[in-house]
Order: structure tokens, then sequence, then C-alpha cells
């Protein structure tokens, strides 16, 4: 029996992600919890995983080291088994460029706003800007899908894998779901996938009830250094909202 890839991880979309493309690949896997809002991302055995103090990470036997990003772990998982992106040619970087624009737009736009919009900041021009750019991102995607079945064309790609777990916040961040068609039906598309039963599954099992718990027990020096503030940052009541 192959030995299980463990993913070191919490409630989050960027972890969701890697559990997702786990279960499409049908790849036996182990998920620990780590206690982000507590600190632990900080302590020297998860530091000695990834430096940047950030989960996802992935330990897989095929590798040399541990692994983080999780874009670069879809993308490694793909080349690892051969499927969700194609060997070669322009559907391949078509995948690849959308796979970009998840790590470099909607992930930390889409992630600003939960910040300052569902977190309960009070600082309403961080708020319009991510709002406003959140606006584009959804428009984006929905104009994306009413010209193509998938996100990178006509097959269901890592690049579908790594947008979906961000689009699920689309009624959270007050847009209408009626006003995107295109994007609903892709997401309901993904909804119904047995993988995604699966993976949400294992999200509530083994990170829901922790993470929750991890935060909910959190010191304010605790969410202090989670939230990277500093003496000269004035306080926010922050009442953290996870999905």
């Amino acid at each position: 029996m192959s030995q299980p890839l463990i993913v070191y991880g919490m409630h989050s979309p960027n972890v969701r992600k890697v559990v997702i493309m786990l279960e499409e690949l049908e790849l036996p896997f182990e998920l620990r919890h780590v206690a982000v809002f507590k600190g632990e991302q900080f302590t020297p055995e998860f530091l000695a995983l990834n430096p940047l103090a950030k989960v996802p990470v992935l330990l897989d036997p095929e590798l040399e080291e541990p692994l983080a990003e999780s874009g670069a772990i879809l993308f490694w998982l793909a080349e690892r088994t051969g499927k969700l992106l194609p060997a070669q040619g322009g559907a391949r970087y078509r995948i690849m460029q959308w796979l970009m624009v998840q790590m470099a737009a909607i992930g930390p736009m889409l992630g600003q706003l939960n910040h300052f919009q569902l977190l309960g900041g009070s600082e309403p021009y961080a708020s319009g800007r991510y709002a406003a750019q959140a606006k584009r991102l959804y428009r984006l995607l929905d104009d994306r899908l009413a010209q193509h079945e998938w996100i990178a064309g006509n097959s269901y790609s890592i690049a579908d894998i790594a947008i979906y777990p961000w689009a699920r916040y689309l009624e959270q961040h007050r847009f209408d779901p009626a006003s995107h068609p295109a994007l609903m039906r892709w997401r309901n598309g993904i909804d119904a996938r047995p993988a995604i039963t699966r993976a949400n599954a294992r999200m509530d099992a083994d990170f829901t009830a922790k993470t929750n718990e991890a935060r909910f027990n959190a010191t304010p020096a605790d969410l202090d250094r989670f939230f990277g503030r500093t003496e000269t940052m004035p306080p926010a009541d922050f009442s953290i909202v996870t999905r």
C-alpha cells in the first residue's frame, strides 16, 4: 500500500483547493491541523516545513522536501499524476494562466476583502478598494464562463480547482448570484462532483471545529501576531469569519 500524503492546513480556501485536488486524483492523504490563530505556524517545527509560516504544506514521499504554496502544490500533483493539466500545448498554458490569475489576483484581493469587510474592520477606504476589486474579478469570471464551459476552456482542470473555493464567497461578499449566471452555473456543476462532496466532508471533519476552537481561544496577542498588527496600527474588533 502506498504511503499517504500529508497536508498541513486549516479551514481556508487555499487548503481546500489542495484537498479537492487530492480527492479528484483519489490519492491517499492525511490532514494535520495547524492552529494558526494560536501561532503554531511560527513554531520551529512548522518553520522547518515552510519558512514563510503559511499553510498549506504538502509532504509527499516522491518529493525530497516539503512543498508549500497551494498553486505549486496543484501543479506538482497534476504533473505527478498526469491529470487535470495537459503535458504540452496551448491548453496547458491557458490553464497555467488562469491558475496564476487566482494566485496573483483572486486570492489576494478576495482575501483582503474578507479582512476588511467580513471581519469587521473600520477602514472605509480599504473596504471600498477591495470591494471594487472583488466586483471586477467576479465579473471577469462570469464573462469568461459565459464563453467557456470551464475556466481555461473545454476541460475541468487545476484552474477550476484553484478558483472554486474563492468563488464560494460571492454571496458573503454581498454580490448577487442572479447577476453572475455563468459563474453560478459553473459553481453548481463543481458542487455536484463526488470529489467535492468528499473534500468538503474531510475539511469539516478534520479542520472546521479545530480552526474555530483555535480562533475562539486565541488571545489578543495571538491575533495581533496572526494579523501582523503592531503598536502603530489601530486595533479592530475582529469577529473572525471562516468558510
